[in-house]
């Protein structure tokens, strides 16, 4: 068994998952690997995987380096040890199917991390949850960007209605359609590219992307009719957090809030309330 890893310069990885994910349709392994660097990673036998020359136009100039290692045939089994239940302020438990239901919390989701679209255990999508669970559900809600859906799995059990998730990549959207039937949420899954059609709002909207992805869209939004909004911004590198913010500044929202985790920050950016 062969682990082919690529890794890309940060600012540019969502670009590039999208191209890789072309070649690898069953979905790869995201992995942080150091400041300034994701690390996409795909397994398979010898000729099952992207050929290598492949993998380096699809990364372009975001490319660091492509390895390639070779790992035990057990390796999916051991890989289960790395996934364990991820517990929220006593309030809400993420967990892998494989680990048993637990009581310890009100509201559980079980989201299986083969789908390679991320759970509640990296940084970025802790973070908004963290947030998530300071908020008063209600209304509406967007997930923008869903990827495995987690955070419009949650915001419906939370109290969310109605919920929609988009996302531009189709196996993602596959993938957040299967977890919500799992976890027997009714979601609105979409296809949906953010650059260019038009915006998707709710008084809530999450977006886990990265910093010039809501820095486009928060351009995007400030060409509309002001009206109530909240957005939860993920995936902001520390160093990015008030560029985003000024962006969204110029669609007439503010920091209320943030959380922080080493070189990532996750802000709460709301309109003004109507006098």
């Amino acid at each position: 068994m062969l682990r082919v890893a690529v890794r890309v310069r940060r600012q540019h990885a969502e670009l590039v998952l999208a191209e890789l994910l072309t070649l690898a349709p069953s979905g790869v392994e995201e992995v942080d690997a150091g400041p300034g660097v994701v690390e996409y990673a795909m397994y398979g036998s010898p000729g099952e995987l992207p050929a290598l020359p492949d993998l380096k136009a699809a990364a372009g100039g975001a490319l660091v380096e492509v390895r390639t290692d070779e790992i035990a045939d057990d390796w999916s089994e051991r890989w289960r040890l790395f996934h364990r239940p991820v517990v929220f302020d006593g309030r809400l438990t993420v967990r892998p199917p494989w680990e048993p239901p637990s009581s310890a919390t009100p509201v559980e989701v079980v989201l299986d991390p083969g789908q390679a679209f991320g759970t509640g255990a990296h940084a970025t999508t802790r973070l908004c949850l963290e947030l998530m669970l300071e908020l008063e559900p209600g209304g509406g809600f967007v997930d923008l960007g869903c990827g495995s859906g987690v955070l419009a799995i949650v915001a419906a059990r939370l109290g969310w209605a109605p919920v929609v998730a988009l996302d531009n990549d189709t196996a993602a959207v596959a993938a957040a359609s299967a977890n919500a039937r799992v976890n027997g949420v009714v979601i609105d899954v979409r296809r949906h590219d953010l650059r260019v059609e038009p915006i998707v709002v709710a008084p809530t909207v999450a977006a886990n992307l990265v910093a010039p992805l809501l820095r486009v869209w928060a351009a995007r939004l400030a060409s509309r009719a002001p009206e109530p909004l909240r957005v939860i911004a993920g995936g902001v590198l520390v160093d990015e957090a008030d560029s985003v913010i000024r962006a969204f500044e110029g669609a007439g929202l503010r920091e209320t809030s943030r959380r922080s985790d080493g070189e990532w920050v996750a802000l709460v950016l709301e309109s003004p309330a109507p006098q």
